[in-house]
């Protein structure tokens, strides 16, 4: 059941210059929904994010697995539970990454964007999707040329705005400019920032800044890392130990680094919190990004992770704090 007052306990922002309004949080499909996963889990998790006033569902052409299975999950929620709430709802997807065999199905091209996203619709029963990703520069395809196509899209009425992920500040500026030449504003850009991996400081908000361009983050806690769950050793049906996990691995479970988050669980308990919720606290500061990105195995991080809204600002002694325990991190 839908609750009636799920807009009371999420915080909204607008994206960048723009003038739409972004849940805080979104709620990620990449790996925890699809074929190998449970439909009735993911069920509740996707409406109990959306009970908790999470209006931003983010997903890609490729998320399952197997590719595409995310997208047709959601297309069944939306059928199912969500049909009268579209105008509620922010839904994404991407693409750019490996969905199908051969040279269409992958990368920047227009023939491979235009023909993911009409195969994305497909999947999720949608007329249009409200934010179209490339998911990440192809240096093989002229920038103009996947620009181009974004910029169609959004003429077409496929997608209302466009975004890119994983570019470089140079890139990013780049591809602004020749959008904005064509009447396109680009929206927002998707990228990896936490605490652990603080790499998007160097120029990337500068970047964004500067061209009035949103942003959200994704793996705002590391993959777990920035929970309490690896301070007695690593679990079992940890990430970590997953050979195919793109951005984590057992290698990364350093002494120091458990060192570290023992510090920041300390100071999380202090605010009254928990390590996972200063951890998100931390991405929404001032100074930090429009949004960010959730993924979820069970709907009790959900719940969790929203309360980390409750106390969401630092003091400059606890930011002081925080950067001398992550020290050269």
């Amino acid at each position: 059941m839908i609750s009636s007052d799920r807009y009371q306990n999420m915080a909204y922002g607008k994206c960048g210059s723009s003038g739409l309004y972004l849940s805080k949080f979104a709620i990620g499909l990449w790996n925890s929904f699809g074929g190998t996963s449970s439909y009735e889990k993911g069920r509740e998790i996707l409406l109990t994010a959306f009970n908790e006033g999470i209006t931003h569902i983010d997903g890609a052409n490729n998320y399952g697995p197997p590719p595409g299975t995310a997208e047709e999950f959601l297309g069944k929620i939306l059928k199912q539970d969500l049909k009268g709430y579209r105008d509620e709802l922010i839904i994404t997807t991407k693409a750019g990454y490996e969905m199908w065999s051969g040279p269409y199905g992958n990368w920047g091209s227009r023939k491979s964007l235009m023909a993911s996203l009409d195969q994305s619709l497909k999947r999720m029963n949608l007329d249009y999707v409200d934010i179209f990703y490339h998911h990440r520069r192809d240096v093989n395809t002229p920038l103009e040329e996947t620009m181009d196509a974004l910029a169609d899209l959004v003429r077409q009425g496929k997608t209302l705005y466009v975004g890119v992920s994983n570019y470089a500040p140079r890139e990013l500026e780049a591809a602004s400019e020749i959008l904005e030449k064509k009447g396109i504003h680009l929206l927002i850009h998707q990228f990896r920032y936490n605490m652990l991996s603080q790499e998007p400081e160097n120029g990337l908000f500068e970047a964004m800044n500067k061209k009035g361009i949103g942003s959200i983050a994704f793996c705002p806690l590391e993959q777990g890392l920035l929970t309490e769950k690896y301070l007695d050793g690593i679990p079992l049906s940890s990430r970590a130990k997953d050979e195919n996990s793109w951005y984590f691995h057992e290698e990364d479970i350093t002494k120091r680094r458990i060192e570290k988050i023992r510090l920041l669980s300390g100071l999380a308990r202090e605010r009254g919190q928990n390590l996972a919720q200063m951890a998100l606290a931390w991405n929404l500061r001032e100074g930090g990004v429009d949004s960010v990105i959730l993924g979820a195995s069970r709907k009790e991080q959900i719940l969790e992770n929203v309360k980390s809204l409750q106390n969401a600002s630092f003091s400059g002694e606890e930011l002081l704090r925080i950067e001398q325990i992550l020290g050269d991190e």
